[in-house]
């Protein structure tokens, strides 16, 4: 029974998926960065600057920031903001990647993504988890392009032990959605890999969002993650951020030592500031995304920080 039942789930899927340049079509555009294409979905004015620009977590794409992005960008703010959120390589309306997934190509790619979009910085980077990763880096590759930060619970980068045992874990839950994606679960039942509260956008999209090659994109990108806690490792030193404003918020909840580990993160700037939210989810953008919104409109404000 379960045979058949997975055979018909694979048929369904299979079919469903030649259509779904049609029912899920990107939000924004895929830009050639030489070898392969990325999705990228900018809103807000285009002569406002810096532009800020959003780094999911671990197995989420570009949706997960799509209310904290809209927020940003209605028309009737009175900040006028760039905002953009785009998809790492193998997510959701982006291909494959090549190489090893480690935070320092994908820090590479993205900032090849924004020139070759003809996005033009400074930029307020806003990571998530281990989106931390990418953007702490890009700030340390890039330090003339980036105008600030805003890290939303990310991952300490001294938790390596806890990145490598963690890492067969998650390649193993990986291979669970990507299988359920195979069948047709996920398009039939999208909360089974959507996180509560998550935007109506990461939902209606699920289909695309969790298709088996974001899964395995996710999985690549945990068996990387002791080398991109390595290579972030190394960027860490004394006022590393000098004036730039940075805001880093942890999750309510967070054992004592991450949220001693935040504060030393925001410690790295001279106007940094650690912020601890009401909820205690991971995904404090879902729950509280009001808090990440004024978080990046102060960096975006820059001295009125």
């Amino acid at each position: 029974m379960f045979a058949v039942v997975s055979g018909s789930g694979w048929v369904y899927e299979t079919l469903s998926r030649r259509a779904d340049g049609q029912r899920y079509p990107e939000p924004g555009r895929s830009i050639d960065i030489g070898g392969h294409r990325l999705h990228l979905n900018c809103s807000g004015s285009a002569d406002s600057a810096p532009t800020v620009v959003f780094e999911a977590g671990l197995g989420e794409s570009s949706t997960t920031w799509a209310t904290v992005q809209q927020m940003l960008t209605d028309p009737s703010a009175t900040v006028r903001i760039r905002a953009c959120s785009y998809d790492r390589g193998g997510y959701a309306w982006s291909d494959p990647g090549p190489g090893r997934r480690d935070a320092g190509r994908l820090a590479e790619e993205l900032h090849t993504l924004l020139d070759k979009a003809g996005e033009h910085g400074p930029y307020v980077l806003v990571g998530h988890s281990l989106g931390g990763f990418v953007v702490r880096l890009f700030a340390d590759r890039w330090p003339g392009e980036t105008a600030g930060l805003v890290l939303v619970d990310v991952t300490d980068e001294r938790q390596t032990g806890t990145l490598k045992a963690s890492a067969p874990v998650i390649r193993a839950q990986m291979a669970a959605f990507q299988f359920a994606a195979r069948i047709g679960a996920v398009r039939l039942a999208p909360g089974i890999a959507a996180s509560t509260g998550a935007p109506r956008a990461v939902r209606e999209n699920a289909a695309v969002v969790y298709r088996s090659t974001s899964m395995a994109a996710a999985a690549s990108e945990a068996e990387a993650s002791v080398d991109s806690a390595r290579l972030v490792q190394s960027t860490v030193r004394p006022g590393a951020w000098q004036d730039r404003p940075v805001v880093v918020i942890s999750a309510a909840g967070q054992s004592r030592e991450v949220l001693e580990r935040h504060a030393q993160l925001a410690a790295l700037s001279s106007r940094g500031q650690h912020v601890v939210a009401d909820t205690t989810d991971h995904y404090v953008h879902y729950h509280q995304p009001q808090l990440v919104v004024d978080a990046v409109r102060r960096v975006v404000l820059g001295p009125a920080l």
